[in-house]
C-alpha cells in the first residue's frame, strides 16, 4: 500500500476501535507488501508447519538452495523422496510438496490466476492440497498476496491477543471474534488489525513497521 492508503486505513481503524487505536499509537504503521513468488511461499508454508521459526528456516534454506532458489513443480515431482527427506522434510511433508506440485502441473490449481480470484476462491483451491488447511491459506492471502480483509479466527495468537487487549475472561471463539470485528468496524481491514493483535503479544513479530 502507498503511504496515502496506509494513512486512510489507520484513520478508519483509529476512528472505530479504541483498543486498535492504542496499538497503532504504540507500534506505529503496519503494512502488508505482496510479492509474486506464490509457489515458493506455499512450499515454505508447508515445510514450516509445526516447527520453530529457526528450524523451519534452516530446512527451507537447504531445500531452496538445492533448486537454486527457483524450484519448479516439475523439479520437485522428479526429486527422489530420500533427497527431499535429506533436507529435513518429514515423510508427510514430502507427500505434501509433491501433491502441491502435481496439482499445479495438472492445472488443478492455477496459482498465476490468484490475483484475479476472491479470498474464498483461493482458500477453496489451496485446501485441496494435502497439508494445506484454512489457516495456512489465510497466511498466504495475507503475507504473499497482501489481502487486506483476512481474519484468522482460529489462530491462537489472535484469540489470546483479543482476550488480553479487550479484557475478556477466556479465549474468544469464532463467533465472538466475528462479532467484535463487526462492532468495531474492522472490515475491510481485518488483516491490518490482525497484525496489530499479533504485535501486541510479541514486539519482535515480523511485520513491516515504519
Amino acid at each position: 500500500m502507498s503511504q496515502t492508503e496506509i494513512n486512510s486505513v489507520l484513520t478508519h481503524l483509529k476512528k472505530n476501535d479504541k483498543v486498535v487505536s492504542s496499538l497503532i499509537a504504540k507500534f506505529g504503521k503496519c503494512n502488508l507488501q505482496p510479492h509474486s513468488q506464490y509457489f515458493n511461499s506455499l512450499l515454505r508454508a508447508i515445510i514450516g508447519q509445526q516447527l520453530s521459526v529457526k528450524a523451519a528456516s534452516s530446512i527451507y534454506n537447504r531445500f531452496i538452495n538445492h533448486f537454486n532458489h527457483k524450484p519448479s513443480p516439475e523439479d520437485i515431482i522428479i526429486s527422489n523422496d530420500e533427497l527431499l527427506r535429506g533436507f529435513g522434510l518429514s515423510n508427510a511433508k514430502v507427500k505434501y510438496v509433491k501433491d502441491l506440485s502435481r496439482k499445479v502441473i495438472d492445472k488443478e490449481i492455477r496459482i498465476r490466476n490468484f490475483s484475479k480470484k476472491s479470498d474464498d476462491e483461493i482458500i477453496g483451491d489451496l485446501t485441496r492440497v494435502k497439508g494445506i488447511g484454512v489457516w495456512t491459506a489465510q497466511m498466504f492471502l495475507m503475507f504473499t498476496l497482501g489481502r487486506m480483509n483476512v481474519l484468522p479466527v482460529t489462530d491462537l495468537g489472535i484469540r489470546k491477543a483479543i482476550m488480553l487487549n479487550y479484557g475478556l475472561r477466556k479465549l474468544p471463539d469464532e463467533k465472538k471474534i466475528k462479532k467484535l470485528a463487526r462492532e468495531n468496524n474492522w472490515h475491510p481491514y481485518c488483516s491490518i488489525v490482525s497484525l496489530y493483535l499479533w504485535k501486541s503479544l510479541d514486539s519482535k513479530f515480523e511485520t513491516i513497521i515504519e
